[in-house]
């Protein structure tokens, strides 16, 4: 750090980073009560840069006290303590793991994947290793596509974390350029189609329709997605009722719904049916709320409600023209056993 100080504070006595796997605390000075959280860590470290500290806050490594601030716009106040933990740092690329996959197909080109709860697809914040991408190039070696970059290597689709269902991934440069062409069409005039079964809380009035809900990053919250009027992304979500559960002549408890996607944004069919009152049965993002209509169902059904800690969610139709030989290719998965668990308990209703 320099000796220095910046115009308008007092020399710093406060930690300096000795190396990124310490916590760094800092006490601002009194000039500092009013100013932006980035700025004030810009001020008194010089190890990083300001969109760097940014970046950190986001990620949420910076705390104030006991609590975890993700706005760089934060406004510090006197008395605060400022905790910043930076993570080790990632390897420069991704490393080969030996882990499980279940493989739909394969050939020279691509590879089709029915992906676990649980997985992540390539590596982020927060999941540096254990991802799909790191047991594709386990299973690939070097022959992946380049083109979605080190840290995303054949990657043209993703779906979440806790959802599950087939995922189609690039061995070569021609494959995921060919694919990805039909993913930024989302089926408008191409072959793709991409079919999600969702279990929801309660049932839409009508058999059938459309949510054209434009979508952004929560200012709330960094880590959810929410509807905007105006601005944000454009997102269509096309649903279909396919069963509606509960005894007969009374409301339905919850539905089993087919989405189809005109876009693909993240987390776009869970914050599109919570959007409508249908959250996600299992979706503590954005329907949290509902948790407590567990009490009213009778066993096994409470249990394995309770006991799924996750979206009920999952790709389960995948269709694309091969980029090489424009073969239609069309993929389906069973539901999951835990996912089929809570449907079958539903007809019991």
């Amino acid at each position: 750090m320099n000796d220095k100080s910046p115009e308008g504070t007092q020399p710093l006595t406060n930690s300096v980073i000795a190396n990124e796997q310490q916590p760094t605390v800092i006490t601002p000075e009194p000039e500092d009560a009013g100013r932006r959280l980035d700025a004030v860590l810009a001020a008194h470290i010089d190890d990083f840069s300001r969109n760097r500290l940014q970046a950190l806050i986001r990620a949420g490594q910076v705390q104030i006290g006991q609590r975890t601030v993700l706005e760089p716009k934060y406004r510090v106040c006197a008395g605060d303590t400022i905790t910043l933990i930076v993570p080790e740092p990632e390897a420069a690329e991704p490393q080969p793991e030996d882990i499980p996959l279940t493989i739909v197909y394969e050939d020279e080109d691509l590879i089709v994947i029915d992906k676990p709860a649980g997985l992540v697809v390539h590596p982020g914040a927060g999941n540096p290793t254990g991802t799909l991408v790191n047991a594709l190039i386990h299973h690939c070696g070097s022959s992946l596509s380049g083109i979605g970059g080190v840290k995303r290597p054949g990657i043209v689709h993703r779906i979440d974390k806790d959802t599950t269902g087939l995922l189609v991934v690039a061995k070569n440069d021609m494959a995921h350029q060919g694919l990805a062409a039909q993913f930024a069409d989302h089926g408008r005039t191409g072959p793709l189609e991409r079919a999600y079964k969702a279990l929801v809380w309660g049932a839409p009035t009508a058999a059938k329709g459309t949510v054209d809900a434009n979508l952004a990053r929560s200012t709330a919250n960094r880590q959810k997605i929410s509807v905007l009027k105006t601005g944000g992304r454009h997102a269509i979500t096309h649903w279909q009722v396919q069963e509606r559960f509960g005894p007969q002549d009374e409301a339905a408890v919850a539905s089993l719904i087919e989405c189809r996607l005109e876009t693909g944004r993240t987390h776009q069919i869970r914050v599109h049916m919570s959007h409508i009152g249908n959250p996600l049965i299992g979706d503590m993002d954005y329907g949290s709320g509902f948790r407590t209509k567990y009490n009213k169902f009778h066993e096994p059904l409470k249990t394995q409600l309770a006991e799924f800690k996750r979206q009920a969610l999952h790709a389960g139709l995948l269709a694309f023209a091969h980029p090489r030989t424009q073969e239609f290719m069309k993929f389906e998965s069973e539901l999951p056993a835990d996912f089929a668990g809570i449907l079958q308990s539903l007809r019991k209703i």
